[in-house]
């Protein structure tokens, strides 16, 4: 939501940034023009988010928003879900990056349905692509949907896009001091899952200082340590799901 990072505040074309004369968008001003500026434009996204939670809830799909920095393991650990034998849910991903069509290659590649969004300069997926997404999503064939945000620890959290729940990731090889860091992403998450957890031996990780710090900040919030190539806690991650998609029902 500034100049600086690129943020695309028009829906009708994410590739573009909102041009308003006059007005600089940097929400760390304290200018109520400013202010009311990015208010009207959450509450637009809010709005759209509560339409493409409509469209869920009718198709009787969880949705579950996947955000994290780049290179953590959200594809990853998506290829890993679509290999479990006994998954027990159908899924299908939206897919979120500025460029290419990689991420949902390789989802496709496993037999998982999945759309691509590019949004050029946004750092950030809004509820206006994910509501072009899901239209192209089979929905009546899906269970659960994924929404796999643009690799960023910061404007993600910033706008709801019409998931049910939010899953945030976090690296070992990315460092113990990323929850201090980026508190308003782990307060948005219900999920927090460390991954890599693999490469632990080899990194100065602190795994219950990490678990502290996002209690801290959400008592209540779920975690799991993970590797996406240990197939046993890749079930831990579906059970996760499929526990939350039975409170659903």
């Amino acid at each position: 939501m500034c100049e600086d990072c690129g943020c695309s505040l028009a829906p009708a074309k994410p590739a573009k940034p909102l041009v308003l004369d006059n007005v600089k968008l940097n929400p760390q001003l304290n200018d109520s023009k400013t202010l009311n500026v990015i208010h009207q434009i959450l509450d637009k996204n809010n709005q759209q988010a509560e339409h493409n939670r409509a469209h869920f809830d009718r198709a009787g799909v969880l949705a579950l928003n996947m955000m994290s920095s780049p290179g953590s393991g959200k594809t990853r650990l998506l290829e890993a879900l679509a290999d479990l034998p006994e998954r027990e849910f159908r899924f299908g991903v939206i897919e979120g990056d500025l460029e290419t069509n990689r991420d949902a290659d390789r989802i496709q590649a496993k037999g998982i349905v999945a759309h691509q969004i590019q949004t050029g300069t946004a750092c950030h997926l809004d509820a206006f692509m994910v509501h072009k997404g899901l239209h192209a999503m089979p929905l009546d064939q899906l269970d659960v949907c994924f929404i796999e945000n643009v690799g960023n620890l910061v404007c993600p959290a910033s706008y709801d896009v019409g998931s049910h729940l939010n899953i945030v990731l976090l690296s070992v090889p990315e460092g113990d001091d990323k929850v201090d860091k980026y508190p308003v992403m782990f307060q948005k998450a219900d999920l927090v899952l460390i991954t890599k957890c693999d490469l632990l031996p080899h990194f100065e990780f602190d795994l219950d200082a990490v678990k502290a710090a996002a209690r801290r900040l959400k008592p209540n919030v779920d975690i799991l340590s993970i590797s996406a190539l240990d197939s046993t806690s890749v079930e831990r991650v579906a059970d996760w799901i499929r526990f939350k998609r039975k409170m659903r029902d």
